[in-house]
């Protein structure tokens, strides 16, 4: 039986370990008008405690909805990727700063995807030859499965992008359908969604995990494609369920929304969000994540007492 790690509201779970201690970043209840992110912290990954507010938020006419944060070590700062928005309408990706990782974060005053209608999930990945790539979701109508997919572009620096996006993923089977026909955009439509992008490198090549579905129901989960190069082309095999995420692998309502980790053995762990039985809360849990020759697969994860564990490095 599965157990959260932190008993309290925290979706979107984005796990690193700065200065010595891990720290988990997070979505507050979206049914709640919200002005920033709190963080937890832990020496061990089992222990949670709670570490405050970080970032208090941007200018309000940007919206009272924030998303998803990520947070990047660069040029002795940190820098958090997020999207504000008004309620699910008009979010764009946008970064703060702050000298320590638990903040307090200050937000630069840039937008990353102005050119998009709708943009969430920011995901800021390093790769080996020390290039950078912010990966996010997107909204486009005109697709064979219209909805929310995947994109990326080039960083030239921590608050500046390439302004070409290349699109990464687009929904390919039922089970990421968020709603039939959903009213978006003045249109009904079958809306598919893909989000939550988190990208690692190991020996084999590139790894790219996705949420996909309703965030809300039994049917999310996470699955999986892979690549030999950041921007692609990425490979995944449609399927009809989610693959490493999913009501039916982890015996949790709707899991999803995952970070990547390591330990000092090599062996992964996965961080993600699921809804609590009187799905009141998304709550964090972590597993330990096994490649085999079918894909990434999650077990239930056990410490002995004296296995700290340390963070993932992208680039291995």
């Amino acid at each position: 039986m599965r157990k959260p790690v932190f008993d309290g509201y925290f979706a979107d779970p984005f796990l690193a370990r700065f200065d010595g201690e891990y720290i988990a970043y997070g979505s507050g209840d979206p049914t709640v008008p919200t002005r920033g992110f709190e963080a937890l912290r832990s020496s061990d990954l089992q222990t949670w405690h709670a570490a405050g507010t970080v970032f208090s938020g941007a200018d309000p006419s940007l919206g009272n909805s924030y998303w998803a944060p990520e947070v990047a070590a660069a040029e002795g700062r940190f820098w958090m990727y997020y999207s504000v928005g008004h309620g699910i309408v008009g979010h764009h990706i946008r970064v703060a700063v702050a000298d320590s990782p638990l903040g307090p974060f200050e937000d630069t005053g840039v937008n990353l995807t102005p050119e998009e209608d709708f943009a969430i999930d920011a995901h800021p990945f390093l790769d080996a030859d020390g290039a950078r790539y912010l990966f996010f979701a997107r909204d486009v109508l005109e697709a064979d499965r219209p909805g929310t997919q995947l994109a990326a572009k080039r960083m030239t620096g921590m608050t500046t992008v390439e302004e070409n996006s290349t699109t990464i993923l687009a929904p390919d089977a039922d089970w990421q359908i968020y709603e039939r026909a959903r009213l978006m955009y003045g249109r009904e439509l079958d809306w598919h969604t893909l989000e939550g992008p988190t990208v690692v490198r190991r020996s084999d090549g590139y790894h790219l995990f996705f949420s996909g579905g309703s965030w809300e129901g039994d049917g999310y989960g996470v699955s999986h494609a892979t690549a030999t190069s950041p921007l692609g082309p990425w490979h995944h095999a449609p399927l009809d369920r989610a693959d490493v995420l999913s009501s039916a692998i982890t015996g949790l309502i709707g899991p999803g929304h995952n970070s990547v980790a390591a330990l000092p053995d090599g062996t992964d762990v996965i961080a993600y969000h699921a809804w609590n039985r009187r799905r009141t809360e998304r709550q964090m849990y972590v597993d330990r994540l096994e490649w085999t020759a079918d894909g990434p697969t999650v077990v239930p994860l056990e410490f002995a007492p004296s296995h700290v564990p340390v963070p993932t490095d992208t680039r291995r």
